[in-house]
């Protein structure tokens, strides 16, 4: 799309663009039948999950888990969620944002902590890459916050002429907020996601219902 000027949005993807509760929550049960833990319910899982994600094991086993343990932990659910994930969509209305954001000579891009080798064919395989400046998922190991990332995914989009100022995270997590504010970017967060509105609240910048909702905050914020 060449270099880019005005408002830019940084999608989040799974739980935001990609709907995949589903997903999630039948490979952390199935993870979880694995390793002797008892299942949870999707709404339990929205109101305890939380980024680093050993922290979300240790509000379920009481302790954190050993770096052992999280290692089997993370690679049972990531084998478990590449079944899972092949019956899960886009967000309802994804496309169509995507196309009259672009349209309207605005960019965007996405930054996930799915790994990047399995993020961009999942992307190409919606047809929908030609949206985007920019598709960054997850380099190096699981677990840990996007703010790191998302200050080499900035620095990337700068040299396309984004700006952070005039740039807004979209996401349904808490961490998708940490991030943009450590770059100097607006956040919008969506309920949608893998988090219940009352655990994204607090995170301090505004909470939607639904992406077209966040779309119109975005450009609200961005100018």
């Amino acid at each position: 799309m060449g270099m880019q000027t005005g408002a830019h949005i940084v999608w989040d993807w799974n739980g935001t663009l990609f709907h995949d509760n589903d997903a999630i929550i039948g490979a952390t049960n199935a993870a979880f039948a694995e390793l002797g833990l008892a299942p949870i319910t999707l709404e339990r899982y929205r109101a305890l999950y939380c980024v680093p994600v050993p922290k979300f094991y240790e509000r379920l086993m009481g302790r954190l888990p050993t770096d052992a343990e999280w290692a089997v932990m993370d690679a049972t659910f990531q084998r478990h969620y590449s079944v899972h994930r092949s019956r899960c969509t886009l967000a309802d209305g994804v496309t169509e944002l995507l196309a009259q954001w672009r349209s309207a000579g605005r960019s965007q891009s996405i930054l996930s902590m799915y790994g990047h080798d399995e993020l961009v064919p999942l992307v190409k395989g919606f047809g929908i890459e030609a949206h985007f400046i920019r598709v960054d998922g997850r380099t190096g190991p699981s677990g840990g916050s996007k703010a790191e990332h998302m200050v080499r995914h900035l620095a990337q989009l700068e040299l396309s002429g984004v700006e952070p100022a005039r740039t807004v995270v979209i996401g349904d997590a808490a961490d998708d907020a940490v991030a943009a504010r450590h770059v100097g970017a607006g956040a919008v967060l969506y309920t949608g996601g893998s988090h219940s509105r009352a655990s994204l609240e607090g995170a301090g910048v505004p909470v939607v219902d639904t992406l077209g909702e966040a779309v119109a905050v975005a450009e609200r914020l961005a100018g």
